[in-house]
């Protein structure tokens, strides 16, 4: 079940996750909410919701001082997406120390862990102490 976020697009991050990542989620019943009421309709989600994944498929809790964003390609690869600059600012702002972003993302302010690939995310994951 998905409520605020397209579940095409769910189904679209499972389906990579399994075929790029070796990951099956087939045997496990998936629940997708974005909190708050809102909606989320922008693929720079993609890293968080795949990373929100990743960290109940691993049992392993995600640091609630990052912010996590980034396109998922078909490929498996995170693309960049719009206003980068501007969303690590306001992480900033709002009192993340770090982010998970696009490799090619860069913070003065920051601590960036930058993905290349959903092998990264998942690497970020496992060493996640949340």
């Amino acid at each position: 079940a998905v409520v605020g976020w397209d579940s095409a697009r769910l189904s679209m991050l499972l389906a990579v996750l399994d075929t790029r990542c070796a990951l099956d989620f087939g045997r496990h019943d998936v629940f997708l909410n974005v909190a708050g009421g809102l909606r989320i309709g922008e693929p720079a989600a993609d890293l968080a919701a795949a990373a929100a994944l990743c960290s109940s498929l691993f049992d392993r809790a995600l640091p609630n001082t990052a912010v996590i964003f980034g396109e998922v390609a078909l490929s498996g690869a995170v693309r960049p997406v719009t206003q980068t600059e501007a969303r690590l600012k306001e992480a900033e702002k709002l009192g993340f120390k770090g982010a998970l972003a696009p490799a090619s993302a860069k913070s003065k302010a920051l601590s960036i862990d930058g993905a290349e690939t959903l092998a990264d995310l998942i690497a970020w994951v496992k060493r996640a102490d949340g």
